[in-house]
């Protein structure tokens, strides 16, 4: 079969429909999955799809391909990303997402987890040689069944979360998927609740469905100030990262909500080690080692970091995006609504939540900046960058992914994208002087190996 290599990323499968994204290419996905599936054992796969034009037609191929291989689909239809691994939790172990998250709309694409995992790297790549050799094993007895989860999964978050006072929030789903559920969730919950383009449209009409853009927070942050609401919550396109603005117009970053989940976390789980990536504050690691806690700094990506939560055995883990993994009291996965809804629970205990959350830590920096590449060349650059990294004591280098040097004052880091061909690079100082002389510091050692180093607007 004819398909395009580029849209096998780094965790997941994605691109652009029609042009490398088709149903033909869903269908063999759907059949090429299945057969990995069954030789593990695994017989169910649930499937469900976000609010994009093209998800009905490239969900129904897929579980034709599924079904073909002998499996067992579970339909849950227009779903959260997080709904679809709480299906493939308590329905089954296996489940695919169709879904392009925060990419423009002509996107889409596959989120996959099989026997409990998300899969990422090899395992995708596994798939890619599946189909394009046809070495699918098409069985009989395969069907589909629709299963609706909503119920399920709004009583398992109310039933988890106890707000000590109600609370009035403002809520911008940016007319993706979580609209459909999200605001009622929190209304369940205890909250009162003004409802920013909840409608499902896979045109994105207002603004793009992506929190961590400071561009797409403007309705919300208005919406705040213009009401009596005393937090606003935001979500991108397929509901698995939140964003969180105060009534004074901050935006709390996810590094700094995990300092709030961390010491929470900690307080029933001491001793327990919370894994972060390496785009996340320096100022981090000292709040968890205060709270009683283990700080663990890993790759980005959403697939690595609940992979090396699994192998720690890790209550709680954070990416800079927004994605936040709970494992105690939650199921692992990343989930904006669920962890919108702790947030909620711990800031209603504090009189003035904006206050609390703006007395978290914080430092000066600069927000994700990229340097374009050609295809490939982001690896190399880093590989080149990892060798040519010296700098004194007291600065500390970390190549866990790509090059992080941390200084008493701050951090610089570039490192490779595992989606697009660009280098992605942030800057921290506890002082403007202490970040202007990182950035400078970190740009002669860029430049040292890519001299035509030029930023660019962020990539979807």
């Amino acid at each position: 079969m004819q398909v395009a290599t580029s849209i096998f990323k780094a965790y997941d499968i994605r691109g652009i429909v029609p042009g490398t994204v088709d149903e033909a290419v869903a269908e063999g996905i759907g059949k090429a999955f299945g057969t990995i599936a069954l030789g593990q054992g695994e017989t169910a796969v649930a499937v469900g799809r976000d609010g994009r034009l093209s998800g009905p037609s490239l969900s129904a191929a897929l579980m034709r391909g599924l079904a073909a291989a002998g499996i067992e689909v579970i339909d849950v239809g227009m779903v959260t990303t997080p709904m679809l691994y709480f299906a493939a939790n308590t329905l089954c172990h296996s489940g695919i997402q169709v879904t392009g998250s925060h990419n423009p709309k002509d996107y889409n694409g596959f989120k996959m987890v099989l026997a409990g995992r998300a899969i990422y790297g090899d395992d995708i790549q596994a798939i890619r040689v599946m189909m394009e050799a046809e070495i699918w094993a098409l069985k009989d007895g395969g069907s589909v069944r629709t299963e609706d989860v909503t119920a399920a999964y709004q009583a398992r978050i109310v039933s988890d979360i106890k707000l000590a006072r109600p609370m009035k929030v403002v809520v911008d789903c940016g007319n993706g998927i979580a609209g459909a559920t999200a605001p009622a969730i929190f209304r369940a919950i205890g909250c009162e609740v003004t409802e920013l383009f909840s409608e499902v449209d896979g045109n994105f009409p207002n603004h793009h469905p992506d929190p961590s853009k400071p561009e797409n927070l403007r309705d919300l942050i208005k919406a705040l100030q213009d009401s009596d609401a005393e937090l606003g919550l935001a979500f991108d396109g397929d509901g698995d990262r939140l964003g969180i603005v105060t009534k004074d117009g901050q935006n709390i970053y996810p590094d700094r909500q995990m300092m709030l989940f961390a010491r929470d976390v900690l307080s029933r789980v001491p001793g327990g080690t919370i894994v972060y990536d390496v785009k996340c504050s320096q100022r981090l690691a000292p709040e968890i080692e205060a709270a009683g806690g283990v700080p663990l700094m890993y790759k980005t990506g959403h697939s690595l970091i609940k992979a090396k939560m699994k192998e720690v055995d890790s209550p709680l883990g954070g990416e800079m995006s927004g994605h936040i993994f709970f494992k105690e009291r939650w199921y692992g996965f990343d989930d904006g609504t669920y962890a919108g809804c702790r947030l909620l629970e711990i800031v209603s205990k504090a009189p003035d939540a904006g206050a609390l959350l703006n007395s978290l830590p914080t430092s000066f920096s600069t927000p994700e900046l990229n340097v374009p590449c050609a295809e490939g060349e982001q690896h190399t650059a880093v590989a080149a960058l990892v060798k040519a990294a010296h700098f004194d004591a007291p600065a500390k280098i970390s190549t866990i992914d790509g090059v992080r040097v941390d200084w008493p004052d701050g951090f610089g880091l570039i490192r490779a994208s595992n989606t697009t061909p660009v280098l992605v690079l942030r800057f921290e100082g506890q002082t403007q002087a202490a970040l202007d002389r990182i950035q400078a510091d970190m740009l002669v050692l860029l430049r040292s190996v890519k001299p035509d180093a030029e930023f660019a607007a962020p990539a979807h």
